[in-house]
């Protein structure tokens, strides 16, 4: 498959600059907004095409995709960051080949992980989703069950916590997305006065980032507007 890197380089050079745009209109640094690339259902070689334009840290929904993709850009010194749902069978998986999960919404996950990793002798980064909408379609630990989780996973040494993770509500009011992401902030400056110390908050996507901005997002989950269209699966 031909890559067009220049087609790249600018969808990337665009979302940067409206992700800064944001920032600024926020009252915020630029600077303290990451962009993590959904680079699930596109082939390595359009990774690979990212990595040349400086970008090392990719969101995967699925382990198979890691699993396929991993190998064959194992000279590009690739951080994989699982976002998606995990099932504890795919734990195994992770352990290998993940640098952070960002869907931690369990305790039986969060058991599976840290068998697997005493086995690889690693530890990982993780975030705690949390599911701050209605919609039945959404996964994530219901928040009050938050405080106890966080204070479980203190003793899971293999699993170092940096933060929360969050997916908001499919909707076209602007104040119903926006309140999940205040959802999560509050969350997150809940638990920091009981000694957790969650400096992340990985909310905002595509067509909602700017208002997870606005609400003290650090970092921004986009695919399909640096990587185009998601219309045939992914390339090995």
């Amino acid at each position: 498959m031909s890559i067009d890197t220049d087609y790249l380089a600018a969808n990337w050079a665009q979302v940067r600059g409206q992700v800064d745009d944001a920032c600024r209109q926020a009252g915020r640094e630029p600077a303290s907004v990451n962009i993590l690339p959904v680079s699930k259902t596109f082939g390595p070689e359009l990774v690979r095409a990212a990595v040349a334009l400086g970008l090392h840290r990719f969101g995967e929904n699925k382990t198979q995709e890691v699993r396929e993709k991993s190998p064959v850009l194992a000279d590009c010194g690739i951080d994989w960051v699982m976002i998606g749902h995990l099932q504890t069978n795919k734990a195994k998986d992770v352990a290998r080949m993940a640098s952070e999960v960002q869907s931690l919404d369990r305790l039986e996950l969060a058991e599976a992980l840290h068998r697997r990793l005493q086995l690889e002798g690693r530890v990982i980064d993780v975030l705690v989703q949390v599911k701050t909408s209605d919609e039945p379609s959404k996964f994530g630990l219901p928040p009050d069950q938050l405080p106890g989780f966080l204070d479980t996973l203190r003793g899971f040494d293999t699993l170092t916590v940096r933060g929360l993770m969050t997916v908001a509500v499919q909707s076209d009011h602007a104040d119903t997305v926006r309140g999940c992401f205040r959802a999560l902030r509050e969350l997150r400056d809940q638990a920091a006065s009981r000694g957790h110390d969650l400096s992340r908050l990985s909310m905002g996507m595509s067509g909602d980032f700017a208002l997870a901005i606005a609400e003290g997002a650090t970092e921004v989950r986009i695919g399909s507007a640096i990587f185009g269209a998601r219309s045939y699966p992914a390339v090995v």
